[in-house]
């Protein structure tokens, strides 16, 4: 029995540990691009963001869908709701919105996935503590860096960075309703069920707006709260050592 438990655990990490190295790839390889490109054409390169990053994008924010799933199965140790709101904003944001030919030139794209790239690199001490479980001698010699400050700059610089993410979405709303507003044969939506209802496009995101408002002050207290948990434990675990 042990040594099947201690297969699945195997597994379990070695799944974990090629999750977070394949975002990690992904993430740095939108934040370099990105960077190189503005170092070279400046604000020039604002307008072509989405093109050149846009399929990378959209392929780490789908595959970030997985994380819950890591919460709801056990295999990641934190609060489902923060998560969920982090993971879903994004990928509402990113395919109803950012997709839009139209709003993909605006600087605030820009902006967007430059916040949600720092977003997805601070979250790579997720990825450091797989590799600690795996190869916690040959790592930790290698880097040379305690895990506590890892999860210390995680923690605390995660935050306020989510909270511009979230500012910016809201301000990518607030320009996209314009453009609901003068496009034809978009600016409604036919619902069939019980009958047929028409919804004016423009409306649905100024009632996703609140609730975006709404979500996101209740995500960053739960983030606050986590992050005074997670420190306190591992201050009590220190202190033991």
């Amino acid at each position: 029995m042990n040594i099947l438990d201690d297969m699945g655990l195997s597994l379990s990490l070695t799944y974990l540990f090629s999750y977070n190295l394949l975002q990690f790839y992904g993430h740095t390889w939108i934040f370099t691009n990105m960077t190189a490109r503005f170092l070279s054409f400046g604000e020039d390169a604002q307008a072509g963001t989405f093109y050149f990053v846009g399929v990378m994008m959209g392929a780490c924010q789908l595959l970030s869908l997985l994380e819950l799933f890591h919460i709801a199965d056990g295999f990641e140790e934190c609060r489902l709701f923060p998560r969920f709101m982090q993971v879903m904003e994004r990928n509402v944001h990113l395919f109803l919105l950012i997709s839009l030919e139209e709003f993909q030139s605006k600087p605030v794209v820009c902006v967007q996935f430059y916040l949600w790239n720092i977003l997805g690199l601070l979250r790579f001490e997720s990825f450091v503590f797989a590799c600690r479980l795996l190869y916690p001698h040959e790592l930790f010699c290698l880097i040379g860096t305690p895990y506590f400050k890892m999860l210390w700059v995680h923690q605390t610089l995660s935050i306020p960075v989510y909270l511009l993410s979230a500012v910016t979405e809201g301000i990518s709303i607030l320009h996209m309703l314009p453009y609901l507003s003068e496009s034809e044969g978009m600016d409604s939506v036919q619902l069939k069920v019980p009958a047929s209802i028409y919804i004016y496009s423009p409306y649905i995101l100024m009632g996703w707006l609140p609730l975006h408002v709404l979500g996101s002050s209740l995500t960053v207290l739960l983030l606050l709260k986590e992050r005074k948990e997670n420190l306190e434990s591992w201050n009590k675990k220190l202190k033991k050592d």
